[in-house]
């Protein structure tokens, strides 16, 4: 009788386990808990009729402890078997936030596990890429902006030592320092803007404006420097195209976009601002004929201190494209880079027209 009751037990618990086992393989911690808790009705149930099905034929109250015993004892392994492997990978989400919260940016979770778990660690592993390249630019940005900082700076401090020193008149190098001041006013002021739109306290008061009046001002503000380097520059508006949008904000997107295509056409080529509508929005390309850039480029353009090759010797800040993309996002629209087949470069980007 005793072996009976002793393969009762061992059964029940053998089952336990290998239903816990099979719990294991569930998809979801919410399928697993499920599972489980059937599970802890169900092996007590059978201990319950196992136990009954011993006291009807052998009348012992020893046997039917012993079954009723492990029957629950196999439903607590489970649980234990169960709940081990839902905390494994809990406990190592958690070293790794913890590692991560102390300074280690290359913490990274597994992405292993119930679906819960896997999609936890993979939305954890994408927040500390993002602290890690928010990190990485941030020292970038320090370091670019010192050296642009710094170049006219030490030139301003080597024009008034040689004017203190007499070896210089002071109407020479006169304009040669207010156009280094006016660099460094100008790197300045796209600092403050960038410092403005990554902290998300950028004002913009959208309103309803003709588009083609913006652009057409805009593009009669660049004629005489487009003359000057013997560059065609051109505005092709159409139709009237009402947005919705904060002029000044426009303004400065096209001051950068046409101060950057100036810059990389040669003397020569061609400008033009192309107005259009694209949908439910209004798209405004700037187009040159320039060198245009390589794909490389192409996907760098819009990042802070980007000036293509020479990377170090062309003028202006290299945050021209990165503020433009912010303000453009800012009113609710997208810009974006283009190389046409025929050569050049093209910069559109996109505003709600005023029905959206």
């Amino acid at each position: 009788m005793t072996e009976v009751a002793v393969f009762l037990a061992l059964g029940t618990i053998a089952v336990g386990v290998a239903a816990a086992l099979l719990l294991r393989l569930l998809p979801s911690v919410r399928l697993q808990l499920a599972g489980l808790a059937l599970l802890a009705v169900v092996l007590p149930l059978s201990g319950v009729l196992a136990s009954g099905w011993v006291m009807f034929h052998m009348h012992d109250d020893a046997k039917i402890l012993a079954v009723s015993s492990a029957a629950a004892l196999s439903a607590v392994v489970a649980a234990l078997l169960l709940a081990g492997w839902i905390l494994k990978p809990l406990d190592r989400l958690r070293s790794a936030s913890a590692e991560l919260a102390a300074g280690d940016l290359a913490a990274r979770a597994p992405e292993e596990g119930p679906s819960e778990l896997a999609e936890m660690g993979s939305s954890f592993n994408a927040m500390a890429g993002s602290i890690e390249r928010l990190f990485d630019a941030r020292r970038e940005l320090v370091a670019w902006a010192s050296h642009d900082l710094r170049t006219p700076l030490a030139s301003i401090h080597a024009m008034l030592e040689a004017i203190d020193d007499g070896l210089a008149d002071p109407a020479e190098y006169l304009p040669l320092i207010n156009d280094r001041v006016r660099t460094l006013s100008s790197l300045v002021d796209d600092l403050f803007e960038l410092a403005r739109i990554d902290a998300g306290v950028l004002t913009v008061k959208v309103q309803q404006v003709d588009l083609d009046r913006v652009v057409g001002s805009c593009v009669r503000s660049f004629e005489p420097e487009a003359r000057a380097k013997g560059v065609s520059l051109e505005a092709r508006l159409g139709a009237a195209h009402p947005v919705l949008c904060a002029p000044d904000k426009v303004e400065r997107v096209l001051h950068n976009l046409l101060a950057n295509a100036l810059r990389h056409t040669p003397s020569d080529g061609a400008i033009a601002v192309v107005v259009s509508p694209l949908g439910q929005d209004v798209a405004v390309a700037v187009e040159d004929t320039g060198a245009g850039l390589s794909e490389a480029d192409a996907e760098q353009m819009f990042e802070r201190f980007w000036r293509g090759e020479p990377s170090r010797t062309t003028s202006g800040s290299g945050l021209g494209l990165a503020i433009a993309r912010g303000l453009v996002e800012a009113q609710g629209g997208r810009i974006w880079t283009e190389r046409p087949p025929r050569g050049g470069t093209r910069v559109a980007f996109t505003l709600p027209a005023r029905a959206a």
